[in-house]
């Protein structure tokens, strides 16, 4: 059983977002899943009608999921969204009958429940922006794909103003990220690592 599970969601390994995944991941004692590493078509070709199986991966990276009692989503703000990459293994491994449903009175039930849930979003735009349009990234991934699928609570971590953090400053959030891992994996951090 993996008790957190670390998603990865930018498609460059040399990213910000990529070196906070592996901080987090050493913090929690894991793993990162990577989905640039992931072989899988992201594209829902039907829609969410039946009949486009599983790749491989899809299918391991929803093992993963459902061994999981933690899950740590790792992104970078585009557009105010997500990756296509990210976006495209949250509709082909986020399923209704698997993830969700649907009950008889038409509202919507997670069937990820019993887990817990971290996001962090890396963004050029300063933090203070953010709120002023919306913070859409942080609602659909948190709000409208954790947390409807039944993962909750979901803590938010931001790191903001990214064109211009200098290498102190980078240093300085790779540790944070390390420290949230420890802490959400109810572990404890390095003593180089405060939070």
């Amino acid at each position: 059983m993996t008790r957190t599970l670390v998603i990865d969601g930018h498609p460059d390994p040399s990213s910000l977002t990529a070196a906070l995944a592996v901080r987090y991941a050493a913090g929690a004692g894991t793993d990162v899943l990577a989905l640039r590493d992931l072989a899988f078509d992201a594209d829902l070709h039907r829609g969410y009608r039946p009949g486009q199986p599983l790749e491989a991966d899809l299918v391991r990276a929803r093992e993963l999921l459902a061994g999981s009692e933690h899950v740590t989503v790792l992104t970078p703000v585009w557009w105010g969204s997500v990756p296509a990459l990210l976006k495209g293994f949250f509709d082909r491994t986020l399923e209704i009958g698997w993830a969700f449903r649907y009950r008889e009175d038409g509202r919507p039930e997670g069937l990820l429940g019993g887990r817990t849930g971290r996001l962090v979003v890396t963004s050029d735009s300063p933090r203070w922006y953010l709120p002023l349009v919306g913070d859409t990234t942080v609602k659909q991934v948190k709000a409208r794909t954790m947390e409807f699928c039944g993962i909750k609570p979901v803590r938010v971590s931001r790191f903001t103003d990214v064109r211009h953090a200098d290498d102190a400053r980078r240093a300085a959030w790779l540790e944070r990220a390390e420290a949230l891992g420890a802490q959400d994996a109810g572990r404890r951090a390095p003593a180089s690592v405060t939070a």
